[in-house]
């Protein structure tokens, strides 16, 4: 069974709150659902506006191998406006349940038949694909939904379209009503709106019950909770049925990712598929085992979907994985470097912190250049400060194993802390602080933070660093840094000499 997809993102998608895509938007999203294999695109509804219906003339200009197609109610104006679109087809969607016909259209049954098979039979005498379409269908009285397709398919409508506008089936109910519906010998499609979360599994067994085609959008946008997922359902069906569509499956990552930045509509990070998480792992269990084997904890590879596969740094990760990650980034690190950034990774974690490659490079080039030969250690720190508080710092240096206490006033939390230092080590008070910078390595208020010093000694410059969660320890670990790498490269050996 080959299934066909109709993607439904420029109409469906759009009407998503929020969403207005201009003509040049439209345009670049229908080229790479042409180029990912879509069957037929609804390019829009052509009735709607002027700019509409430019957007949806661009697509038709782009003469691209998906048919492209115009959302229609049930009237001769919205088929005579994708008429002058120059689509191949219309999606023609009439109300069919009492609920829909009784209170939104206020009219009868036959009435409402009537508009429906009349609008299909005009449509197809311009010339037109027709896919004529229930909406509601699965709120609607069979025998009367079935009679309207019947004579929908008379009158010439090429495909036939059940919708489940509000999401009340479930897969076992999808599974009968699209059976039942096969039985008409036409195309059959089936459109499942995700109001409980079911519009994917809906979707699946639809067509495993003899629906041919199926509606979907990128990334599941659409009104209310969305619509069935495009890359969800194709690759649910490559996967798990072996049934064969005409979509690029090695595109859908990259597809997604573009419609979302046009769109503006962020994607879940567990978003099965295409998820920042789909193919992430922190666990050191999981991530040992898809090391070894990725079978072990992923039912499909991430580059058949055009995805990556990361290994995410918590409280979970395993050593393995850390080394592993220090290596390709072509650091290496010896057994008590390790343990002191294994440590503060874990530490991290334990604080609710995802750490980051960025994270995990920034902390081994602080241990790397931390783990240089001490001449002085902090001990200790405590950092005093408030509205109406002076920051006032206070802390304990080890200094060639001389115990120093030391107390210094700032304009802030940090300041204090550097005067209190530079208190401690007034034996060497030539060294000067010359530059401070300060950043966020990653998004977020717990972000960690990179501090870099330089440090001034006899026209000497020395740049040090360091990276923390917390800003004034970052600051201090930093400024230490850059005072041990003067003392240890020019003063150790006459400190330890007692010259100085």
């Amino acid at each position: 069974m080959d299934v066909k997809i109709f993607d439904t993102t420029l109409r469906d998608g759009e009407q998503t709150p929020g969403v207005s895509l201009t003509p040049n938007e439209k345009l670049r999203i229908a080229t790479i659902l042409s180029d990912l294999g879509v069957n037929v695109i609804e390019a829009g509804s052509a009735i709607t506006s002027e700019g509409e219906r430019e957007g949806i003339k661009k697509v038709v200009a782009e003469d691209l191998p998906a048919e492209i197609c115009s959302f229609a109610r049930a009237v001769k104006v919205d088929v005579d406006a994708a008429l002058e679109c120059g689509v191949d087809s219309v999606h023609l969607v009439v109300p069919t349940s009492d609920l829909h016909i009784e209170h939104k259209l206020r009219k009868t049954r036959e009435e409402v038949k009537d508009l429906a098979i009349n609008t299909t039979e005009y449509a197809v005498d311009q010339g037109l694909l027709v896919e004529l379409s229930a909406e509601d269908a699965t709120r609607s009285d069979l025998d009367y939904l079935t009679q309207l397709f019947r004579e929908g398919i008379e009158v010439g409508a090429d495909r036939i379209c059940a919708c489940d506008t509000v999401g009340m089936l479930t897969p076992d109910k999808s599974q009968d009503f699209y059976s039942k519906l096969s039985k008409l010998k036409k195309p059959l499609s089936v459109h499942c709106h995700n109001d409980f979360g079911l519009a994917v599994a809906n979707t699946l067994s639809a067509l495993q019950a003899g629906a041919t085609q199926a509606h979907v959008t990128v990334n599941g946008i659409g009104e209310r909770a969305g619509n069935a997922s495009l890359e969800e359902t194709v690759v649910s069906l490559y996967s798990l049925y072996d049934v064969k569509t005409d979509i690029n499956i090695e595109m859908l990552y990259d597809v997604s990712r573009t419609v979302s930045r046009i769109t503006g509509i962020p994607l879940q990070p567990n978003k099965a598929i295409v998820g920042e998480n789909a193919f992430a792992h922190e666990s050191g269990i999981h991530a040992d085992g898809v090391m070894k084997k990725a079978e072990t904890y992923e039912p499909i590879t991430p580059e058949l979907v055009g995805h990556k596969r990361r290994f995410v740094m918590g409280k979970h990760v395993g050593s393995h994985i850390i080394k592993k990650r220090i290596q390709e980034m072509g650091l290496e690190v010896d057994d008590e470097q390790f343990k002191q950034i294994f440590t503060r990774i874990k530490s991290l974690g334990d604080k609710g912190k995802c750490v980051t490659d960025v994270d995990v490079q920034a902390i081994t080039e602080d241990v790397l250049g931390v783990m240089a030969e001490k001449v002085v250690e902090l001990e200790e720190l405590t950092v005093v400060s408030g509205s109406k508080v002076t920051p006032t710092a206070s802390l304990r240096l080890n200094i060639e194993d001389k115990e120093v206490l030391e107390a210094g006033i700032g304009i802030g939390p940090v300041d204090a802390a550097i005067v209190a230092v530079k208190k401690s080590i007034k034996d060497f008070a030539d060294i000067e602080l010359e530059e401070y910078h300060v950043d966020a390595i990653t998004g977020g208020a717990d972000a960690l933070i990179d501090v870099v010093v330089k440090l001034k000694h006899n026209g000497d410059i020395v740049t040090a660093r360091s990276t923390q969660p917390d800003i004034i320890m970052a600051s201090v670990e930093a400024y230490l840094s850059g005072i041990n790498k003067i003392l240890s490269t020019k003063y150790v050996k006459k400190v330890r000499e007692g010259d100085l």
